[in-house]
């Protein structure tokens, strides 16, 4: 059985790079997470689980993430990703990410992703307590990423 996890961290980044991949690559690593093996999952918080500002991840782990990103090769495109993470109003609840990106600026993505939050909660008929934000914008230049996610972990 697999254990769920007890700490999460947001991070972000946004990155060039002379290809698709390797504006990605730039900005996980930007964001903390670049030499980890990200698996992608739904966006649930495990009950209790404790917010912390970093996270100190073993190289090459499998590490359960909630990202949003977006690359662009149009250079002057804006570009934005951020997740909202609802807490709940019962810690012995789960917690809810949502995620987004757009060519819109940042302060548009994250009005989406906090109504998602907003949306979900009312959705599943419980209550949250606080939303989090956190998100990236990057005008391209050549090729690049914006990266924004939840990562979770163990104490």
């Amino acid at each position: 059985m697999v254990q769920n996890p007890e700490i999460f961290s947001l991070v972000k980044g946004a990155e060039e790079g002379p290809t698709k991949l390797n504006s990605f690559d730039n900005a996980l690593l930007k964001a903390g997470v670049g030499d980890t093996n990200l698996i992608r999952m739904s966006s649930i918080i495990p009950p209790n689980c404790e917010l912390v500002d970093h996270i100190e991840l073993p190289k090459g782990a499998l590490i359960p993430i909630a990202y949003a990103g977006i690359t662009s090769e149009n250079p002057g495109e804006i570009i934005s990703a951020a997740i909202g993470v609802g807490l709940p109003e019962n810690p012995d609840e789960p917690g809810l990410i949502m995620e987004f990106e757009d060519t819109k600026p940042l302060a548009d993505v994250e009005a989406i992703v906090k109504q998602m939050v907003v949306d979900g909660y009312a959705y599943r008929k419980r209550k949250y307590r606080e939303i989090l934000t956190i998100g990236v914008e990057h005008k391209v230049e050549k090729i690049a990423t914006v990266f924004a996610a939840a990562v979770l972990w163990y104490k």
